[in-house]
């Protein structure tokens, strides 16, 4: 597969793409941009295997990405102390300088997908005064990076009750992402904007919050993003009473869907996780974990 046809699929409108035969490409970027894809689709195992080989990467900047990469798969399945150790190690790794890349694969990039990484790590852990420092030092020099930082501003702001002020850094990462038609990023920033305007609760911001979830939900399941599907369906669950059972049915499906893809110490983990709401898994009723402000960073 040829690489452009990799970013499309890791960066831009066809997150769904079979990428599987570019496993075996001789070339560190294309394997990674592959198993990027492959983690948005829930194919958590058989990304953990690429990844875990390009960690030790010659090319810093594919080492670094591919650990914060990694840290992010963890930070998904509730493991956020797994996580820190692989972004801490990420950031290690980043190189003085890279030629510039226009989708972030350079050491600016890898700098702040691994600054990210850490501040997530550190709201994961209820450290919110040092997840806000964290986030303080990054700066982004990549449309990709600019998005994830509106996800992660976000969620702090989400975690540290303050839903209001998560609207503005939410909807400022879904404008680009969608003006960047970066599907896979159009519809995390629709979750996390659509999320920040239900918890923010006002009348009008309510009704436009699950608008926005139901159609990412829709489009999630449409190209196969598992990852985005079970928490979106929690979030309509929890505040849409007309969808709620349908909607517990789909989180129930798609969670299971991403825990047989995980690798087996990652499986583990989730279900011992109390983030993760493996109660679904049990009982089928709404879980203790809530999806509102734990899983929203990529």
């Amino acid at each position: 597969m040829f690489e452009e046809e990799l970013r499309r699929a890791a960066f831009g409108d066809s997150p769904g793409l079979d990428v599987w035969p570019a496993l075996s490409s001789p070339c560190p970027r294309v394997r990674w941009l592959a198993a990027v894809v492959l983690g948005g689709q829930g194919h958590y195992a058989a990304a953990a295997t690429v990844l875990d080989a390009l960690r030790h990467d010659p090319d810093p900047v594919i080492a670094s990405l591919s650990l914060s990469t990694r840290a992010s798969h963890h930070r998904q399945l509730g493991a956020h102390h797994l996580a820190r150790a692989l972004d801490g190690a990420a950031l290690a790794r980043v190189p003085l300088s890279a030629p510039c890349d226009p989708d972030g694969i350079d050491a600016a990039g890898a700098r702040t997908d691994a600054l990210l990484g850490l501040a997530a790590d550190s709201l994961g852990a209820q450290r919110l005064d040092e997840a806000r420092r964290l986030l303080a030092r990054v700066e982004t020099r990549s449309w990709r990076g600019e998005v994830r930082k509106g996800w992660v501003t976000a969620e702090i702001e989400l975690a540290s009750g303050h839903a209001d002020a998560a609207v503005a850094p939410a909807e400022h990462a879904y404008g680009l992402a969608t003006s960047r038609k970066a599907l896979r990023h159009e519809l995390k920033s629709a979750l996390v904007l659509g999320t920040s305007l239900v918890v923010w609760g006002t009348a009008e911001g309510l009704n436009r919050g699950l608008e926005l979830v139901e159609c990412e939900l829709n489009h999630s399941a449409e190209n196969g993003l598992q990852p985005l599907i079970w928490p979106s369906a929690l979030v309509l669950a929890g505040h849409a009473t007309t969808v709620g059972a349908t909607a517990i049915d789909r989180a129930t499906e798609a969670l299971s869907c991403v825990l047989r893809r995980a690798d087996p110490v990652s499986r583990q983990v989730a279900l011992d996780s109390p983030w993760v709401p493996t109660g679904l898994l049990r009982s089928g009723e709404p879980p203790n974990a809530d999806p509102q402000a734990n899983f929203l960073t990529d």
